[in-house]
């Protein structure tokens, strides 16, 4: 930091020394700046001391930034670099749901390579209940196969940090996401929408941090000069992002897309191939359009209601019978297209049966409508732009259009399949007697006149035929 004080002095006839001053404390570093200006105040000249060294010691204390840590190699090598940089770091680890992970462990080495504090906080429910199931209610599908297993899971993410950035009176957030993937873009988008004082620092696109650190040989030297605890264990020749909705596989030796992946490296699901052979049935009950309650009708015992409880288990029995596999190529937002596999067992479940039971309950143009919406919402998510106004517009619709998806869907898990099998609801628009071939008309309930099909045909064949009409004078069948 430098600083510009100016002080004007005036003498008078009394025995204290009365000043008039204005100091104005400027920062340069980064984007951190602020301003104190103390204007025409009279003070003794001891008072006016104890005022300058107070604000002076205050100023000079270091900027905080908040990271996004993992624990892994490239966190690690970003925590201390943004130390040495004059940082105070405070670590943000977030429990989304990662397998097997040992936070504790992490909380332990963040204090270790220097942070001066770590905040491990658990945002599984609420990632369940306020992402999760919002994506579910209106069938997110990012290009017609992706379930947003690692886009869905930047948001609550990103809240969560700014909420502690704010908190610890930080100017700046970091991650360690590259300057190639989405990641990047949906950290960001999220933190400006949130909070636009707090600035991102992103060491993947800083030229000294690249230039410093060309690939994982330059990361461990750092780490060995540093005394950074490094994982004994093999690098996997791919990178892993987990989160309770899905895992997902890609870089490395995926980035070929004519490999096949390595069954040795899937985390929730069994192979098809080795699925039991034997299926099991479960309900799943909606209420609004969200998952309220799962019952296993094979073992008739397993019943499970709260929000968390019913993704785990969808999650378990989904996984087991080798549910929710995909192997794609997608198109960043950034331009590029990217090879990944992901497994998504309970999302798959629960997107099913939600589908299944929007058959009955919903219109057929609000359905039509909601398609629409979904194809959007997936963009957005995908994108980053989840605290976006037109994303509020999106779930405020979907929200409206789920008010009588209400009752339950009975599925059959057999080796990688989902298989619905029925369904019941109290607010169905279905009606047997109206569909039934065997029953004249539409029942008692309804006037239904089959007769009146012809008309409604030749009204929606007229500019078929007017299409028609101009094709032959064209001489253009």
């Amino acid at each position: 930091f430098f600083y510009k004080t100016s002080v004007t002095v005036k003498k008078t006839l009394q025995y204290n020394v009365p000043i008039t001053s204005n100091y104005f404390f400027s920062s340069l570093c980064g984007s951190l700046k602020f301003e104190i200006r103390i204007h025409r105040l009279h003070h003794t000249f001891s008072t006016f001391l104890s005022h300058l060294f107070a604000s002076l010691k205050i100023m000079s204390s270091k900027p905080k930034v908040v990271l996004a840590y993992s624990g892994g190699l490239d966190t690690s090598v970003i925590l201390k670099w943004l130390s040495e940089k004059g940082f105070d770091v405070i670590c943000f680890c977030a429990n989304v749901g990662q397998h097997d992970e040992d936070f504790s462990a992490v909380e332990a080495k963040a204090l270790h390579c220097g942070a001066i504090k770590c905040v491990i906080s658990d945002l599984r429910k609420e990632f369940v209940t306020d992402y999760v199931f919002e994506s579910i209610k209106c069938n997110a599908l990012y290009e017609g196969r992706y379930l947003l297993g690692t886009s869905i899971a930047r948001p609550v993410i990103a809240k969560e940090q700014i909420r502690i950035a704010t908190e610890e009176g930080a100017l700046y957030v970091a991650h360690g996401a590259t300057g190639k993937g989405n990641d990047q873009v949906r950290f960001e988008m999220c933190a400006q929408a949130l909070s636009p004082k707090i600035s991102t620092i992103a060491p993947w696109r800083d030229p000294e941090f690249i230039e410093s650190f060309k690939g994982r040989k330059d990361l461990l030297a750092y780490c060995e000069k540093h005394g950074i605890p490094v994982d004994a264990k093999p690098k996997a020749n791919y990178s892993i992002d987990e989160n309770l909705y899905h895992t997902s596989y890609e870089s490395g030796m995926l980035e070929d897309e004519k490999v096949r992946p390595d069954e040795s490296m899937f985390k929730m699901t069994t192979s098809p191939k080795k699925a039991p052979d034997t299926p099991e049935v479960v309900r799943i009950e909606f209420k609004a359009g969200v998952p309220v309650k799962i019952s296993n009708l094979t073992d008739g015992e397993t019943i499970k209601t709260d929000p968390l409880d019913i993704f785990l288990y969808c999650n378990a029995i989904a996984g087991k019978h080798g549910v929710g596999r995909i192997d794609i190529v997608e198109n960043r937002f950034v331009g590029i297209k990217s090879r990944g596999i992901y497994e998504t067992p309970g999302g798959t479940l629960l997107r099913e049966g939600h589908l299944d039971l929007e058959g009955v309950c919903v219109d057929r143009e609000v359905k039509r409508i909601c398609e629409t919406l979904s194809l959007e919402f997936s963009r957005l998510c995908y994108n980053g732009f989840w605290f976006a106004p037109e994303m509020d517009l999106i779930r405020h619709s979907i929200n409206y259009s789920q008010r009588d998806v209400e009752g339950y869907v009975d599925i059959e898990l057999y080796k990688g399949n989902v298989i619905v099998v029925g369904r019941h609801s109290d607010r169905s628009l279905y009606n047997a007697d109206l569909a039934s071939m065997d029953i004249e008309g539409g029942g008692e309930a309804f006037d239904y006149n089959p007769a009146d099909s012809q008309g409604f045909i030749r009204i929606n064949s007229v500019r078929l035929k007017t299409y028609a009409a101009l094709r032959n004078a064209c001489g253009n069948l």
